[in-house]
């Protein structure tokens, strides 16, 4: 039986909840998502976006965008990637989704141990915060969704590397295309790419 999520975390404050996606990913922009639900909001399907079918998260989607006070992603590029690192990237990535909602927050709430500070705004992290708190769980959904999105796009452009599949993550099949084909102009250069340099990261999704 699916553990209920909470609904808040500070509720009698404008809280958004951050998550990201494709930290862990040897290819491809990282995605993070920015979610203000109003206030005891409750759906019982939202979930961490791990624990559903892709068919799932796309609908649940339409229903985070349709019920919430404000919502946005937020993108960080490759190349900024390699430039700062991808801790520092995801992070950049939460604070350009809290940028473009339309409804500013009084907290934030962020899914997993690191952040940086957004302006004066108080914040705590929360490990496993996508199976804990609505907010965060609807932003790891947007989040994931979105970055699906475009990883099908460029699969597009590279078929050859399975991105439509692996969504740019260190699959046996995608390194052995690295390793036949070479890097694209969408893979992560500041990461190892092969599978004799297991890439060692901060943390992974």
């Amino acid at each position: 039986m699916k553990t209920k999520l909470w609904s808040c975390y500070q509720t009698d404050w404008v809280e958004a909840g951050c998550d990201e996606a494709g930290r862990g990913c040897l290819a491809g922009d990282v995605y993070a998502a920015a979610v203000i639900f109003p206030p005891d909001y409750q759906n019982p399907d939202i979930n961490d976006s791990k624990q559903l079918t892709a068919v799932h998260r796309h609908k649940l989607r339409i229903q985070i965008e349709r019920d919430a006070l404000a919502w946005a992603v937020g993108v960080v590029t490759v190349a900024e990637i390699d430039r700062m690192n991808i801790l520092n990237a995801s992070i950049l990535a939460m604070h350009r989704a809290l940028d473009a909602l339309k409804v500013r927050p009084q907290y934030i709430i962020v899914d997993g141990n690191r952040f940086a500070p957004y302006g004066q705004i108080p914040y705590v992290t929360v490990v496993k915060g996508d199976g804990k708190y609505l907010s965060i769980a609807a932003a790891s959904i947007l989040a994931k969704t979105y970055r699906d999105d475009y990883m099908d796009r460029i699969h597009k452009e590279y078929p050859e590397y399975g991105w439509d599949c692996n969504k740019g993550y260190p699959t046996k099949d995608h390194r052995e295309a690295i390793f036949r084909l070479g890097p694209t102009p969408y893979h992560r250069k500041s990461f190892r790419l092969l599978a004799c340099e297991e890439p060692e990261l901060p943390f992974a999704d």
